[in-house]
């Protein structure tokens, strides 16, 4: 969409954050690529690093090929994640509650921070949840609150991807080293097992979470330009559309079992008996057996129980399906990048130089760097530390940093370039309708204010958490 005439007095009228946040939502929507062309130059700058480090092209090609597929499985469950959030949200008992969430604020102001405040509360549950329950309270609030920027809102939906999700129960690096039965040998004689009680539930991780969520609901609240300024819902020509409630008439006799609770009830049984028995069985605890896929399930199922009939169920994943899209064509790209990185000396180049370069003192902040740096590239977090665990928590045995405190230093750096990352945005731009352009802007402004601070609170809270050797 071009500029609107309004928009240079927007820049001279309003003040702040305001101002600075009009300035850059005009800049992303004239320069900033789309989510694809981002996979796709992320391709052609980790081969140009190959190059400089002397790899050979060919070998940085095939390796980069062969790995095309690779993430199918990860992918999947990427998608998934997406229909379980969805499924979930849309259910008549949660779009309830999102529709009554969406009557309380007044202002534009407050029902923007309203939104970013649901969106970092949501995804320290499930980063698929966040997306999806602040996506459609985003677009119920752009309905009832006239005036209220759609781009502010549709970043603040975003903040959960961008700033905590990954200090929450989602998060696929605590998981791992917590469940013994997942983390690779080689990996294992390195940091030994890792519980939750040592990384996502440390004082400092906790207390750095409060603060990510106050700033960031902070930043959404002073940006948000007034209603003179505001690019709303109208003015993207976006019609307002309710989640599907209602069923269609059974017209058939075949259509029963569809409009029935029956099969719904059974399945809905046997799988909570599967995930009761997953739990309860599980030799580390109960919460190690919060993986991926057991997430995933328990998302299926609860959706499944609350929409009671298949009919309904099915029309949600229907409803839903289209915010898959990028996720589905864009991660095998990915997936090359992945392959050049750790299938040629790329790896192990920038594992040396981690080493030489790190002290104890500046151990934190450059993994902090490093692993934003790297979510650039390989925007997904399991699949990232697994390649940078082995030298990061090498690094911080001979440092002696509190080996939980540097996977929550990657957990609070890697969630960064998701601000700006394209990738994630995808489901979330379904819904609303958006495209990344529209809402980057506002994301790049809260990563100026974010960046300072997370790397701040990843050094200070080093200093004053004793080193605990590796628990085996």
């Amino acid at each position: 969409m071009g500029t609107s005439p309004k928009e240079p007095a927007a820049l001279r009228t309003e003040q702040g954050l305001v101002r600075m946040g009009l300035a850059l939502a005009n800049w992303s929507e004239r320069w900033f690529p789309d989510p694809l062309v981002f996979a796709l130059l992320g391709i052609v700058i980790v081969f140009a690093t190959g190059v400089v480090l002397h790899e050979s092209p060919a070998k940085l090609a095939i390796q980069g090929g062969k790995n095309f597929w690779t993430l199918v499985p990860f992918t999947m469950q990427m998608v998934m994640i997406i229909v379980g959030g969805y499924v979930v949200a849309s259910t008549p008992l949660v779009y309830r509650a999102i529709r009554g969430l969406a009557a309380i604020p007044r202002s534009p102001r407050a029902a923007v921070a309203w939104i970013a405040l649901f969106s970092m509360l949501t995804s320290l549950i499930s980063w698929g949840l966040s997306l999806i329950f602040s996506g459609l309270l985003a677009r119920e609030l752009a309905h009832r609150v006239k005036g209220m920027d759609y781009r502010a809102a549709g970043a603040a939906a975003y903040l959960g991807l961008g700033a905590v999700w990954a200090m929450g129960l989602s998060s696929s690096a605590a998981m791992l080293m917590a469940t013994k039965s997942a983390i690779p040998p080689s990996l294992f004689s390195i940091s030994g097992l890792i519980p939750l009680t040592q990384t996502l539930f440390l004082w400092p991780s906790i207390a750095t979470t409060a603060i990510l969520i106050a700033l960031s609901v902070l930043v959404a609240y002073l940006s948000t330009p007034s209603p003179e300024n505001a690019r709303t819902i109208e003015s993207y020509s976006i019609q307002y559309e309710p989640v599907r409630s209602a069923l269609e008439v059974r017209s058939k006799p075949g259509e029963w079992l569809e409009h029935s609770p029956l099969l719904t009830i059974v399945i809905g049984g046997l799988l909570c008996w599967y995930l009761v028995n997953v739990f309860r069985t599980s030799p580390q605890g109960a919460l190690a057996a919060l993986d991926l896929n057991t997430y995933n399930l328990i998302f299926i199922t609860v959706g499944l129980l609350l929409h009671w009939r298949p009919r309904r169920f099915m029309n949600a994943v229907a409803d839903c399906i289209p915010a898959t899209g990028g996720v589905i064509i864009q991660f095998p790209f990915y997936a090359v990048i992945f392959g050049m990185i750790i299938g040629t000396g790329i790896a192990d180049a920038l594992a040396k130089l981690f080493a030489l370069m790190s002290t104890h003192e500046t151990y934190p902040l450059l993994v902090a760097t490093y692993s934003a740096v790297l979510g650039v590239f390989i925007p997904s977090g399991g699949s990232k530390w697994v390649i940078e665990a082995p030298y990061v928590l090498q690094a911080a045995n001979l440092h002696q940093v509190h080996l939980g405190w540097v996977v929550q230093i990657y957990n609070a750096a890697e969630a960064l370039p998701n601000l700006v990352n394209p990738f994630w945005m995808l489901p979330l731009l379904g819904i609303l309708k958006l495209k990344a352009r529209d809402i980057v802007g506002y994301g790049v402004l809260q990563l100026m204010v974010h960046i300072p601070v997370v790397f701040f609170l990843c050094w200070l809270f080093a200093r004053y958490i004793p080193y605990m050797p590796p628990l085996k």
